[in-house]
């Protein structure tokens, strides 16, 4: 039994201690599974022309402020400045936040930020779009595919993982820690 746990300690005593691993395969599993996920939903709010980021689609208010944008008839000019702030808002960070974890940009802020953003889409899609108690889902049940609990629920913890590690050994935020601190 004491070289079990011996084999046990010596294997995982070593794998803790990559400290670049955990948070590289996080960066790689967003990249993987999330970020063309947030880009394309980014794509779908980018207005006509080269400055249709300046002037989001009605589609992207549509998105953002489902019942706003129902109560004056779909007439974005309509709205005010803070509802185009926000999905303006919303809109670059669907492009950026995700660009930042995957180069390990800092990494911590995104994350947080990404968490953020994750957070508000789940209540928007709650609360805005009225989602259904089959697409909200519930936690400790037999069912693990429901889109805003179950799903959100991991890409939440992947991004905590990325929060609390930071962007690891094989980032940008690496090079410019070494950067700083060769400058010192």
């Amino acid at each position: 039994m004491n070289t079990l746990i011996s084999l046990h300690a010596s294997v995982f005593d070593r794998i803790e201690k990559q400290d670049w691993l955990l948070p590289t395969l996080a960066r790689f599993v967003f990249a993987a599974v999330l970020a063309l996920y947030f880009w394309n939903s980014g794509l779908t709010k980018l207005g006509d022309g080269i400055f249709g980021i300046f002037v989001p689609s009605t589609g992207a208010y549509a998105q953002i402020w489902p019942k706003v944008l129902e109560a004056v008839s779909y007439d974005t000019s309509q709205l005010g400045l803070f509802h185009w702030a926000v999905v303006f808002g919303g809109t670059i960070a669907e492009f950026l936040l995700p660009a930042a974890i995957i180069l390990g940009l800092f990494t911590r802020l995104a994350a947080l930020g990404m968490i953020g953003f994750v957070v508000v889409q789940s209540l928007t899609d709650i609360h805005g779009h009225g989602a259904d108690s089959d697409t909200i889902g519930a936690w400790f049940d037999r069912v693990a595919d429901a889109h805003i609990l179950d799903q959100r629920a991991f890409w939440v913890f992947l991004l905590l993982v990325l929060a609390v590690k930071g962007g690891g050994a094989l980032s940008l935020d690496r090079v410019l820690a070494n950067r700083h601190t060769a400058q010192d």
